[in-house]
């Protein structure tokens, strides 16, 4: 029996995943209505927490940061100040979903406080931790935090992570070997220099093409107007940031001072520049030394592309652990909450990525969008799946090189340079995002002066932001930032971040395959 090609078993692996993640996905566990009484005392505040079967509960707090960690839907009682006498509160429609993500357990909380939806999650390293850290969740994780779900979500989370290493592994010294043969094959530094210039043209049209194009849905479909956003437990960014120093920490980061530490702390901006500069070089030198080089490195990437080879043999394997994770992991109702925000994303990358790439395909590379999607279907199934554009890079070049017939000269140097700068999705996603922001919190459409400074800050962060951890986060800081939004509107976003994370990864990899095939017209 002829083998199942590789990006039908990576289909089956997704379909397969889909489905049991929403066999052992345990849902929002519906917990009974409660009343918090609050009561100032000396030194502090305590709380009592009482249902209509349990007993009362009571939780003393040294300050008001401390309270507020634990019970944040209290913070409308400290609007004019600390209150001086007992107050109560009222919790309805209480809902909860917990994860177990084998090294880190983590508990959304959804309920309503005076007629206002609020979202808090918190997290542990263990459940014991979690029980140690919030005392109040205790029974309610003795009681629904085990079972087959959550060591079905543990179990896959560790084997989805564990292939993901494993493309890790190859892939900093698949980008040093085939970035250096590749441009060392160029023969002289012009042509370099002029595949470099059309590489960097090409992903900054196809980052504000994909930034247009989300801001024409958004004010198409206009989510956030009429939508009451749930109050978020905070941001996840400190929004310290600005694009300004993003840019500067960027060129920092191009400039290694210790090359072996930057191949270490895998510091991908540090190791393309140095890769490209030892290319260079040997061209400079040539003779026989550029021979021997040539030939060391040469050797290096087929080593490295054979191991590359085997590591995508399991791709399936993970494929279908990542997928049952993401589907048992994600919480319904958050999701009915932002369903139009969803549906904008949604709708924006599908244009881009199936509109406007292919157009560039088919009118400037020359090629069949079509066929071209079939060759790159491995390599973007395992992007939606991990997520992960570097962790994907492996897979990507072989799709491109063995599958779409793209020289290794043009490959090597334009999709690990795209995995690091060129964010289409991402970059689109986070106009969006803060688009609906804006309309959620103002009720009215954003004018157009703020729309063009949100078009350029989301364009200039995604090209600076994309070497630094957590990118997606500082961008959408820096963007809040430049409109005057407020940051703790991530708190909700966040919410729903795994699966859009997976789609704008695929958009951001079929943009870079989609470059690699113009590149390779006009080299």
């Amino acid at each position: 029996m002829k083998k199942i090609p590789l990006h039908f078993q990576i289909l089956i692996a997704l379909i397969v995943g889909t489905i049991l993640g929403l066999i052992f996905n345990p849902g929002e566990i519906s917990l009974e209505d409660q009343t918090l009484t609050l009561t100032p005392v000396a030194g502090g505040f305590e709380v009592v927490q009482k249902t209509a079967e349990q007993d009362p509960q009571e939780y003393d707090f040294a300050n008001r940061e401390q309270l507020l960690k634990h019970f944040p839907e209290l913070k409308g009682l400290f609007v004019t100040g600390d209150p001086e006498k007992a107050v109560s509160v009222k919790v309805t429609g209480r809902l909860i979903h917990i994860v177990d993500a084998a090294r880190k357990i983590t508990l959304t909380y959804t309920r309503n406080v005076a007629q206002k939806k609020t979202v808090t999650s918190i997290s542990a390293d263990s459940g014991e931790e979690l029980e140690k850290q919030y005392p109040e969740w205790k029974a309610a994780y003795e009681k629904y935090g085990t079972g087959i779900s959550q060591t079905v979500m543990a179990v896959s989370k560790w084997l989805g992570d564990l292939f993901l290493r494993l493309l890790k592994m190859v892939t900093i010294p698949l980008i040093v070997t085939s970035l250096i043969t590749g441009i060392a094959s160029l023969g002289n530094a012009t042509r370099f220099g002029a595949m470099f210039s059309r590489t960097l043209l090409y992903y900054f049209c196809t980052s504000l093409l994909a930034i247009c194009t989300g801001i024409f849905v958004v004010n198409l479909i206009r989510p956030g107007i009429g939508a009451e956003l749930p109050g978020g437990s905070g941001s996840l960014s400190s929004g310290t940031e600005s694009v300004g120093s993003i840019f500067l920490d960027m060129v920092d980061r191009l400039i290694p001072t210790n090359i072996i530490h930057s191949l270490g702390e895998g510091e991908f901006l540090s190791i393309i520049s140095f890769s490209m500069l030892t290319g260079i070089f040997i061209i400079i030198v040539g003779g026989k030394h550029a021979k021997v080089m040539t030939d060391f490195f040469q050797a290096g990437f087929e080593v490295m592309m054979r191991m590359t080879m085997f590591v995508i043999s399991l791709a399936p394997i993970g494929v279908l652990a990542f997928m049952v994770y993401a589907v048992s992991s994600q919480g319904i109702e958050i999701f009915k909450t932002l369903s139009w925000y969803m549906l904008s994303v949604f709708f924006a990358l599908l244009i881009h990525s199936v509109v406007i790439l292919p157009c560039l395909l088919k009118f400037v590379a020359r090629r069949s969008p079509l066929e071209f999607a079939r060759a790159m279907s491995p390599a973007l199934m395992t992007a939606f799946s991990t997520a992960s554009s570097n962790g994907t890079l492996p897979l990507t070049m072989s799709c491109v090189e063995e599958n779409a017939g793209i020289s290794n000269e043009v490959s090597s140097f334009v999709l690990p340079l795209g995995a690091t700068i060129n964010m289409d999705g991402t970059a689109l996603y986070e106009a969006v995002a803060v688009m609906f922001i804006a309309q959620a919190y103002t009720g009215v459409v954003m004018p157009l002066e703020q729309q063009i400074l949100v078009a350029v800050t989301a364009l200039l962060a995604s090209i600076g932001a994309a070497g630094i951890p957590h990118a997606g986060l500082v961008m959408m800081a820096i963007v809040l930032q430049a409109v005057g939004l407020p940051l703790e509107a991530q708190g909700v976003i966040i919410a729903v971040d795994r699966i859009l994370d997976m789609c704008r990864t695929s958009v951001n990899v079929w943009s870079d395959s989609c470059g690699c095939a113009i590149i390779e017209r006009y080299r």
